[in-house]
């Protein structure tokens, strides 16, 4: 399954011996796009945590065909986030203290792995408030006839082979973003299309913690040693 995570490591860069980018040239945002981004980036600065259920649709440009999954996702400073995933199958992934824990009931699994929020892209950082979008995309309009919201095409401006460029479908009242896109370097597309939102309602901290249930095996990929099943 395509899922979060591999979101997540698509946002963080590569070493400096591995990137190679290339100057690219910022576009000048229009009047009403700088307002929108604006009143975007104020609006996540001034939350303090959101839930909201989520869509997320991956479509394989090279095989014609997308793979759909759903469920639910909450957000909380400082740069905590967890993603419930209820269909096709059950899964957990969390990021809290420069860690991602990932839950698999299915296959009995926990695993966690180091991932520093420090490097994450703006792309991902502003939902926390963190991180100015302009600082590291060039942002326009784009038009799209099927969206509900003002849809934004953000590229970087140090091009990453990773991906090609994040679309965002925004609310233009609330500010609030509908729909994330990334667009990996291939022409597919990971969407991940967010309902109704519930913001500052006081998210416990132990919603990120994960405790692997009896029998799970326990992978510490931040350590490099595997541990022992959990007992009954």
């Amino acid at each position: 399954m395509v899922h979060v995570l591999m979101l997540l490591l698509l946002s963080q860069p590569k070493p400096a011996a591995e990137a190679k980018p290339a100057a690219s040239v910022k576009a000048p945002m229009t009047t009403d796009v700088k307002e929108l981004v604006d009143r975007m980036q104020a609006f996540y600065e001034k939350t303090t945590d959101f839930t909201a259920d989520f869509k997320q649709d991956y479509t394989y440009k090279a095989f014609k065909r997308t793979q759909s999954s759903s469920g639910k996702v909450t957000y909380a400073k400082p740069a905590q986030m967890r993603w419930d995933y209820e269909k096709p199958s059950a899964r957990t992934f969390v990021l809290a203290k420069d860690k991602v824990v990932a839950l698999d009931p299915e296959a009995m699994t926990m695993t966690t792995m180091a991932m520093s929020t420090s490097q994450l892209s703006a792309s991902v950082t502003f939902l926390w408030g963190q991180g100015k979008l302009a600082d590291e995309f060039s942002i326009v309009k784009k038009e799209c006839a099927t969206c509900k919201g003002t849809q934004l095409e953000l590229t970087p401006l140090k091009p990453d082979p990773r991906f090609q460029k994040v679309l965002l479908e925004v609310e233009p009242k609330s500010a609030t973003v509908m729909k994330s896109t990334v667009i990996d370097p291939d022409g597919s597309e990971n969407a991940i299309s967010f309902g109704t939102m519930k913001q500052n309602t006081g998210v416990d901290a132990a919603k990120f913690k994960l405790s692997p249930p009896p029998g799970t095996q326990v992978i510490d990929y931040t350590n490099l040693k595997p541990q022992a099943p959990a007992k009954p």
